[in-house]
């Protein structure tokens, strides 16, 4: 049984359906009775769409909800669109990820929303993209560059679609280009030992895996202990942990290249024996490193209780975790490894490689694990210890 809320309303009206959502509904200034296209799931939504219909017919520039739909769907604003254009892209097969989709929405709030939020996709003219683009600070060049190349997509998904009639409104060259402004120095060998020292006993394997396997931080903290194969001497990297809105979220790593049998430098496989026989569970979907409340580590976490003081003890107080990635890499490359066996080895891939390079050999990529161990072993101190400093 539908129920009406006693007393009137000043402009139009609100009921409770058995649903226990609510409609509204409003006489229009044509005298048809229009109801929402959607209904409500709190009676303060309700009355929120009527004022906002209220204020149409007071301006003047009232349509019916139905006309205004109507006029939506045949010349959508930005902000119309992208939303569920976001939702329907597909990569490689798949949606996009809970953390890319943050990023990009991130970059439509901040960004491009303010200035062609209401703006109908086809009234958008080059002139107009790079007065907007102008405007940006020149200082977030990251975010300039990736805020253009997301406008750029979404242009392009729109023609691709039949939404948009016409050329793609943003052709600023090398706008989507961002130039690294920070110039990663890789630790030597000695400094990685150094740092391995100053971390707390339980993630030391950590910084080695990331250091010498070329594991991204989401991919070494959702390691579990069926990912190593210690006999074998390889990590299987199947998935990553990022965390979304407060939550960690565990999928597949970043790019296909992503999924990948890592060879561990002999050096360090007896290593991680040791850290598994101390500090991981016997179940196969035993966390290799986790908090003693049994989560994973966040970035937050691990950089407060242990990446910050190993780094600051070692005199390197800008370091990063992610700067361990690049690290391995240059100490692969020192080996000599070819480009392509580097792109295997880090899960690294790009359709410009892809065209330039053949896929690394599975047995080449223990040979390079084979000869960062004998680097490792040209120092007399090599050996690390998982014991705590004393």
């Amino acid at each position: 049984m539908v129920t009406r809320r006693p007393g009137r309303r000043g402009f139009g009206a609100i009921r409770k359906l058995p649903s226990k959502r609510f409609q509204a509904s409003y006489l229009g200034p044509d005298l048809d009775r229009h109801v929402a296209l959607k209904t409500f799931e709190s009676r303060i939504d309700a009355e929120g769409w009527l004022a906002a219909e209220r204020r149409l017919v007071e301006s003047g520039e009232w349509l019916s909800p139905l006309a205004r739909e109507a006029r939506k769907r045949s010349a959508p604003t930005l902000q119309d669109y992208a939303p569920e254009a976001l939702l329907s892209r597909r990569v490689r097969g798949e949606p996009l990820r809970p953390l890319t989709l943050k990023l990009y929405n991130g970059l439509l709030d901040r960004l491009i929303y303010p200035t062609f939020g209401d703006v109908q996709l086809r009234a958008v003219k080059p002139v107009d993209v790079v007065r907007w683009h102008s405007n940006i600070d020149p200082t977030m060049r990251t975010s300039r560059a990736q805020a253009y190349a997301l406008l750029r997509s979404l242009f392009a998904q729109a023609t691709q679609e039949g939404v948009l009639v016409g050329d793609n409104p943003c052709r600023i060259r090398g706008a989507s280009a961002t130039r690294r402004e920070r110039v990663i120095e890789p630790l030597s060998v000695g400094q990685l030992e150094l740092l391995v020292l100053q971390t707390p006993d339980r993630l030391r394997a950590a910084v080695l895996i990331a250091a010498w396997c070329g594991l991204r931080f989401g991919e070494v903290f959702e390691l579990r202990r069926g990912d190593l194969d210690l006999d074998a001497a390889i990590v299987h990297v199947r998935r990553a942990v990022v965390r979304v809105d407060r939550m960690e979220v565990v999928g597949p790593p970043k790019s296909d290249a992503g999924i990948r049998k890592v060879a561990i430098p002999p050096h360090v496989v007896p290593l991680l024996q040791e850290h598994l026989d101390r500090h991981v569970g016997r179940a196969n979907n035993a966390l290799l490193f986790a908090t003693r409340s049994g989560l994973h580590w966040t970035h937050g976490n691990f950089y407060k209780a242990a990446w910050v003081p190993a780094r600051e003890a070692i005199g390197m107080p800008n370091l990063r975790f992610h700067d361990l990635r690049h690290t391995s890499a240059v100490l692969a490359a020192q080996t000599g490894a070819t480009l392509a066996e580097l792109m295997a080895r880090l899960g690294h891939s790009t359709s410009v490689a892809a065209l330039r390079y053949q896929h690394a050999a599975d047995g080449r990529d223990a040979v390079i694990a084979e000869a960062m161990s004998s680097m490792a072993a040209e120092r007399a101190d090599n050996v690390i210890a998982f014991r705590p400093i004393r």
